[in-house]
């Protein structure tokens, strides 16, 4: 009998059980996000269809984007299931910092409506299951993640290896945000799928969601060198002028790296970006918005994308400096010494948004430039 209750205890698992002991938990999955996006890019977007979404499921998105971003993380994982999007946890190999995924976790072929990638401080707590604490709806202890900017893909596939840039520049300046769109811009009938001219998108609503949160966006496009063979980079600051300050230190950044710059502001360029909405919607907010085309021969090349990205990650420290500090002038960036921050372009008070009922398809949803050769 003394043997057999032995057993039992054993098997029990006695008073210095596994169970009674605070369970840590695991660092998130390690991956490299470059080879992640890139795997989405040729697996996933080329091959998508295209479902415009309804001005519910928008809604839920955008609505779990801001959620998550404010800290809220439960509610944002509950809000985001609602359409069958989901919220998962790594740390980027290449850098070390753990981010935010959020994607669809069901019909991601079919629906195209892309992912979000947020930029998380470290230590926050995030667990090695993919799932960030409270994304299954037990209670967050992780840390508010520190958004500074947003980085936008709206035209991946089309503008080939434009999210190359996109994850470069995420990876450039800590406390991005990156959002990719989820299908080729000509997957979707009478031009659904081209997010960066469409205000119906779950890509526009997200986009919308992060100026609501004062988040200033640089968003990358790529163009045929044919369309302007004299420059390698089109830069403008979209339809207002609130990003002139990062886009001159933007110019000044890249032309130091040997790239031919067309500065909008300065010169007519073609693919100028004014009809694109995400650069309206910054506008109408005051925020500074950038919209950045470069050629197929700079998107072709690894040493030329590393040389942008640098740049790119250059001037969002210029432009967060001169923003905090309420420069009235741009600053001078013509010094061979280049001056980084920390941070991506800050702009403090978040201003108050009424309910989202632009969310409509915008009237022109043509490009700016080529169709089937804008690659």
């Amino acid at each position: 009998m003394v043997v057999i209750a032995v057993v039992l205890v054993t098997a029990g698992g006695g008073g210095d059980s596994g169970k009674d002991r605070p369970q840590r938990a695991r660092p998130p999955e390690s991956v490299d996000l470059a080879a992640r996006i890139d795997e989405f890019t040729h697996q996933v977007i080329r091959h998508s269809a295209f479902r415009p979404p309804t001005a519910l499921e928008r809604r839920a998105v955008a609505d779990g984007v801001g959620l998550y971003l404010d800290g809220r993380r439960t509610e944002a994982a509950r809000r985001l299931a609602e359409v069958d999007f989901g919220v998962s946890a790594f740390t980027d190999s290449a850098t070390g910092r753990p981010f935010a995924e959020i994607a669809d976790r069901a019909r991601e072929s079919t629906r195209g409506w892309g992912r979000i990638y947020i930029d998380l401080p470290r230590g926050g707590g995030h667990t090695a299951s993919g799932s960030t604490p409270g994304a299954s709806g037990g209670t967050s202890g992780a840390a508010r993640p520190a958004a500074t900017w947003s980085v936008q893909v709206p035209h991946p596939v089309a503008d080939a290896d434009s999210e190359k840039l996109g994850v470069g520049a995420w990876r450039a300046t800590p406390g991005g945000v990156l959002v990719m769109a989820g299908a080729n811009r000509r997957a979707g009938e009478n031009g659904a799928a081209d997010v960066a001219h469409r205000r119906d998108t779950v890509f526009h609503a997200v986009c919308a969601e992060l100026v609501d949160h004062r988040l200033p966006g640089i968003q990358v496009h790529g163009f045929a060198d044919s369309t302007e063979p004299d420059y390698d980079v089109i830069v403008s600051t979209g339809r207002g002028d609130h990003g002139r300050l990062w886009g001159e230190g933007l110019a000044a950044a890249l032309s130091r790296r040997d790239f031919e710059v067309c500065r909008v502001w300065v010169r007519r360029c073609s693919l100028e970006g004014r009809t694109n909405v995400q650069g309206r919607e910054a506008a109408d907010a005051g925020l500074p918005f950038l919209h950045v085309e470069f050629s197929r021969t700079v998107r072709a090349s690894p040493a030329r994308i590393a040389r942008a990205v640098q740049a790119i990650g250059e001037a969002a420290g210029l432009a967060g400096r001169a923003v905090r500090a309420g420069a009235a002038a741009v600053p001078d960036v013509s010094a061979s010494a280049p001056v980084v921050a920390a941070g991506g372009p800050v702009v403090p008070a978040r201003i108050a948004r009424g309910p989202q009922d632009r969310l409509v398809a915008g009237p022109g949803a043509g490009h700016d430039g080529p169709g089937p050769d804008h690659a």
